[in-house]
């Protein structure tokens, strides 16, 4: 619980420091920020996976960079959602997207190791716990 606040925290953080670079991204409160980086988690946790399947062959073939116009999208939904929140043109989204997809990065490496468990059976004997390190190798 701790994590997933820690990163709803960051991607305030980080909409914060993009309405600062980017004059068509403002909101009007800290409630509204708050909202938005509630609501701009959620997309990215329920519907980016699923944008990101659908647009696989055009993701490859534009070697990545429409998994960027994919967030510029989330970004520019999250906008068009909360009246307190104002997401203006393509461009300005794609340009907040990639300083906040940094941000991101950066903020989730610092924050540490991501862990999966995987248990077979309901048996305690059969766990399988892997870590990954700080330099992004698995043990």
């Amino acid at each position: 619980m701790q994590t997933l606040l820690a990163r709803w925290a960051i991607n305030a953080g980080g909409l914060l420091i993009i309405s600062y670079l980017f004059d068509g991204i403002q909101f009007e409160g800290v409630g509204w920020l708050i909202a938005a980086a509630v609501i701009l988690g959620i997309f990215n946790t329920m519907l980016k996976p699923v944008l990101l399947v659908l647009t696989l062959p055009l993701t490859v073939m534009s070697l990545g960079f429409f998994a960027l116009v994919i967030n510029a999208l989330m970004l520019k939904l999250t906008g068009w959602l909360l009246a307190g929140f104002q997401v203006e043109g393509f461009w300005t989204s794609l340009g907040g997207a990639v300083v906040l997809s940094l941000i991101s990065v950066t903020a989730n490496h610092l924050l540490g190791s991501k862990r999966i468990v995987i248990q077979t059976e309901k048996k305690d004997d059969d766990v399988v716990q892997m870590d990954q390190r700080s330099d992004g190798t698995w043990e």
